[in-house]
C-alpha cells in the first residue's frame, strides 16, 4: 500500500473567517502529513483549469441543482432562465471562478494512507446543510444550494478536498510545483506504521 496525496483549499469564506488553523488542525490530528502549503490569491487560469470544462461535469453540477430544486418544488428558470443542466453547470462554474478570487486562499497538500477517504470524511458533505456535525462543513457552514442560487453565487462550503486519487494527483500538479512539496516522516508515523 502506498501513500496518496490530496489537495485541500481553504476557500475565501474559510480564510476571511479566520478558520485556517482550526481546519488544518483536524487533518494533522488524524496523522496526515502536510507536504505543501501556500497562501495567496488564486490565479484565474488555475481556477479555470481546476474545474473540468466538459459537458459531463457541467451536466453533473447542473443536475444536482435541478434535483435539489425539484425536491423543494422550486423553479430553476426563475434563477437560471433555463432548466438545461449543462447551461446551469456553466453558470455555476463562472460563480466558482469568481468565488475563488474574492480573497486569498490557503492551498495545502496532505499525504497519507487512504488520504482521499480521510479528507472527504473530515470535510463532510459538499452541501453544508447536509454535512454532519463534527465535519468541517458541518461545523463551520450551513449554506444551501437554493439560497446560493437565489443570490447568484456558488455554495460557500469552506473547503475543497480532492475526491479521487487521480484528481488528487492532477490537482496537486496544477496548484504546486514539484519543488514546493516536501517529504519527511512525522514522529507519530513511526509509532502507527512500523515497518
Amino acid at each position: 500500500m502506498t501513500k496518496q496525496k490530496a489537495l485541500l483549499i481553504i476557500k475565501p469564506d474559510g480564510v476571511a473567517r479566520g478558520l485556517c488553523g482550526a481546519i488544518l488542525k483536524r487533518f494533522e490530528q488524524v496523522g496526515l502529513t502536510i507536504i505543501g502549503l501556500k497562501f495567496g490569491m488564486a490565479d484565474e487560469k488555475t481556477v479555470v483549469a481546476h474545474y473540468p470544462e466538459t459537458d459531463v461535469w457541467f451536466e453533473k453540477v447542473g443536475q444536482r441543482t435541478l434535483t435539489n430544486y425539484a425536491e423543494k418544488s422550486l423553479d430553476t428558470k426563475g434563477i437560471f432562465k433555463t432548466d438545461n443542466a449543462v447551461e446551469i453547470g456553466k453558470t455555476v462554474k463562472k460563480w466558482l471562478i469568481d468565488y475563488f478570487q474574492e480573497s486569498p486562499v490557503l492551498c495545502v497538500v496532505v499525504e497519507g494512507y487512504n488520504v482521499i477517504e480521510i479528507v472527504r470524511k473530515l470535510s463532510g458533505n459538499t452541501i453544508p446543510l447536509l454535512a454532519t456535525p463534527g465535519t468541517i462543513r458541518g461545523d463551520f457552514s450551513h449554506d444551501t444550494i437554493d439560497l446560493a442560487n437565489e443570490q447568484n453565487r456558488p455554495l460557500r462550503n469552506i473547503i475543497h478536498a480532492s475526491d479521487t486519487v487521480e484528481d488528487g494527483e492532477k490537482e496537486v500538479r496544477l496548484w504546486f510545483k514539484p519543488e514546493e512539496l516536501f517529504s519527511y516522516v512525522r514522529t507519530d508515523e513511526k509509532i502507527m506504521f512500523k515497518k
